[in-house]
């Protein structure tokens, strides 16, 4: 059972995708600059402010995890 579960999280941080994270105003207003350099700056900062949640939810859910339902040896 442990292998296959490895093998999952090795994969998920193994592929990458791009992600673009903008509301259509934010996407108007940015695509007029030239350089385009504000417009990757906001998408990364939405795109760290979306992910930090999850991992957070995900370390909670592993805590729980090894204090409830793990064997005792």
């Amino acid at each position: 059972m442990k292998k296959p579960f490895i093998l999952f999280i090795v994969l998920i941080f193994a592929v990458s995708f791009t992600a673009d994270a903008q509301c259509a105003m934010c996407r108007a207003v940015l695509e007029t600059e030239d350089g385009q350099g504000a417009a990757k700056g906001i998408n990364d900062g939405i795109v760290y402010l979306m992910a930090i949640p999850y991992l957070l939810m995900a370390g909670i859910g592993y805590a729980m995890y090894l204090k409830f339902f793990r064997t005792k040896k």
